[in-house]
């Protein structure tokens, strides 16, 4: 298409369409959100949590099985995430559970299928952390063979080893919820009629419900130790454990948000709700009440296939995203829709304390962060890309003066998040304690939060927004951690984006924003890798599996948002060796265009968190293959409906400029 026609013409056409999909789809607000797809374990574990509270009246929960069912797979499995290779062990245990407390017959067609797949695999045996104990809370699992989470974990104070503050955020606010559950150990057993009787077909006492057995010294010492906590539970002599439950719902209490959740994510909001209840906190305590109501829109999202519960939302993320795209496209302030979005935007810094000032002493507020409502866990990458935009719209801004203050702010709080490798993780700084991945309680996926490449990226190149650049000695430091970073074959690895392609999309950009030599052999061969990996059709695509199998790295069929980000890479190169690749690029994202200006994508291109610890990482750098089977059930991948959108419109709008130069 662009080499046989005029380019041009061709460009300025997708923009425009992209351009009045944006425009129609924007909220009166003036926000952006799209629905935040992940799997079906979020919407069964809200049935179940309706079981523990008795609540059985919601009006969305028949609209909410609906979306269970409409996402089995057919062999009888709920999967992780679009296209992957097989079934999820834990996920579909947690559906069918929560099948069977939603009425179910377990005879009835889509529960035979299940269990028939959960039964050939031994699946019951395999399930992560997070699954038996849910199946402890109806009874069904026995509370010993799961790990303990003792509240007086918030005795300890920050630098003493496996205090709060060396989990991940995610992870910390889970975590004190649990730790209620788990004093209490509450079981509200299924009606008889709707046991899981039928998934112990040898009958229970044949069923292993031990926890797995750990494969390191260090692993050892903490299994031991839990058996020790077992112990210590049954004890009629339990010191402190009154006075640390108190400051545990002290804390969990503090941090509810201002919709109602907890961290601006499913699992420690619906854990808080079970933890709270199970410490007295009736169904009609103001904080109970919010965290119900929260799960109603914009939460709740109905679908043509059922309701789906999001697990996570983001407004703040699109919208900044959105603006990024509309500025490649040479729109400013002067248009309606930027300046609402604009105004959102500054609205949503955040000047509230959080947890992150835990480690990160004497830095005022001044990130912001993904969802409607988090101030506690303002994020890096959020705050990088307000930067980004507020910088490029300062000029055109009808209150420059405004802007220049939440940039000051912005600014200060990401210097002060910096780690000392001289990079940014997402959440805290310097979270990176090689005890947490060893602890029994982390079986579920990455529960730290270290320094990523792509969130460095972003934030060099907000800085480069800034007008720093290489002779800068943050900028300097933070662009040898990504060159100690990249790949032997010339790729970075994506943290919070699918994956190769997303990190390589990240970086090349932010290294044209500080002035690096683009022409330099490192970035030529990252550059190669991408045109390497171009599909047939003109895209690009990678598949979450690639973060259990190297082999898989920039493989998979292509997606509007991966073929943006490879496009982004290329074009932040500036010369014009690798044109024919980019034409080809554009021309998928231009042939795939939807009328209305959009374009389709089932595939999951983001992430919660990969599915796997630091050890798992240094065993994929090393080129090891990980158990996919084993390790699919351990992700949490997450499918951005606006990824599709406002990707591919930058990387129209920068090539319109590239063609122009």
């Amino acid at each position: 298409m662009l080499h046989k026609a005029n380019p041009s013409e061709l460009l300025d056409q997708g923009v425009e369409k992209a351009l009045r999909w944006l425009e129609k789809t924007q909220t009166p607000k003036g926000y952006w959100a799209g629905f935040l797809k992940t799997n079906s374990a979020i919407e069964a574990e809200w049935i179940l949590a309706m079981h523990f509270l008795g609540i059985s009246d919601d009006p969305k929960y028949p609209e909410v099985i609906r979306s269970i069912l409409s996402e089995q797979r057919p062999d009888g499995s709920w999967e992780v995430f679009h296209g992957a290779p097989a079934g999820d062990v834990s996920a579909t245990v947690e559906c069918y559970a929560a099948l069977r407390a939603a009425g179910l017959d377990k005879d009835s067609e889509p529960l035979l299928r299940a269990r028939e797949w959960i039964l050939e695999r031994g699946a019951l045996g395999k399930v992560r952390v997070f699954t038996r104990m849910w199946l402890a809370l109806l009874g069904e699992w026995p509370w010993d063979a799961t790990p303990n989470l003792p509240p007086e974990l918030v005795f300890l104070p920050s630098w003493a080893p496996l205090n709060l503050y060396d989990f991940a955020s995610w992870g910390r606010a889970t975590i004190v919820a649990l730790c209620l559950v788990s004093a209490r150990r509450p079981v509200r057993p299924l009606p008889a009629d709707r046991r899981l009787d039928e998934l112990f077909p040898h009958g229970r006492k044949a069923q292993d419900f031990s926890l797995p057995r750990p494969k390191t010294p260090l692993g050892w010492f903490f299994f031991l130790g839990d058996r020790l906590l077992n112990l210590y539970h049954r004890s009629p002599l339990q010191p402190g454990r009154d006075l640390a439950t108190k400051l545990c719902v002290e804390w969990m209490v503090r941090r509810q948000e201002a919709d109602g959740c907890w961290a601006g994510i499913q699992p420690p909001w619906i854990y808080a709700l079970i933890g709270l209840n199970c410490q007295g906190f009736p169904l009609d305590h103001p904080v109970m009440k919010a965290g119900l109501e929260a799960f109603n829109e914009p939460w709740a999202h109905p679908t043509e296939k059922g309701t789906y519960l999001q697990c996570c939302t983001s407004p703040v993320w699109d919208t900044m995203l959105s603006l990024v795209a509309m500025t490649d496209c040479g729109l400013d302030c002067q248009n309606p829709s930027v300046q609402k979005a604009l105004d959102y935007l500054l609205d949503q810094q955040i000047d509230a304390p959080g947890d992150w000032q835990v480690k990160v002493r004497g830095v005022p507020s001044g990130g912001w962060a993904f969802e409607y409502e988090n101030d506690t866990y303002p994020d890096v990458d959020d705050t990088a890309v307000a930067v980004m935009a507020l910088a490029r719209l300062r000029a055109s801004s009808a209150d420059p003066a405004r802007v220049d203050r939440a940039l000051e702010r912005a600014t200060l709080w990401l210097l002060g998040m910096r780690c000392r490798n001289g990079a940014w993780a997402a959440f805290d700084v310097n979270n990176d304690s090689a005890l947490v991945g060893q602890i029994p309680f982390s079986d579920f996926g990455e529960s730290l939060d270290p320094p990523s490449a792509d969130v460095t990226a972003h934030v060099i190149e907000a800085l480069g927004h800034l007008g720093r650049d290489m002779a800068d000695p943050v900028v300097a430091r933070a662009v040898d951690y990504l060159r100690a970073e990249q790949e032997a074959d010339g790729s970075w690895f994506g943290r919070w984006g699918v994956n190769h392609v997303y990190g390589t999309g990240a970086v090349l950009p932010a290294l044209k924003a500080v002035g690096e030599n683009m022409q330099a052999d490192y970035i030529q061969k990252a550059a190669d890798w991408l045109v390497s990996k171009q599909n047939p059709d003109g895209g690009w695509g990678e598949t979450c599996s690639s973060y259990m199998d190297p082999s898989l790295r920039g493989v998979g069929p292509s997606t509007s948002s991966q073929t943006g980000w490879a496009l982004l890479a290329l074009l932040a190169i500036g010369d014009h060796e690798r044109d024919e690749a980019m034409a080809r690029g554009l021309d998928y994202l231009l042939g795939t265009q939807r009328p209305d200006g959009t374009w389709d994508q089932p595939e999951y291109t983001g992430t919660g968190f990969p599915g796997y610890g630091l050890g798992a990482r240094a065993d994929l750098t090393a080129g090891k293959t990980l158990d996919q089977g084993k390790e699919l059930g351990r992700g949490f991948m997450l499918n951005y409906a606006m990824y599709r959108h406002y990707f591919p419109l930058m990387a129209l709008g920068r090539a319109r400029r590239h063609l122009e130069a």
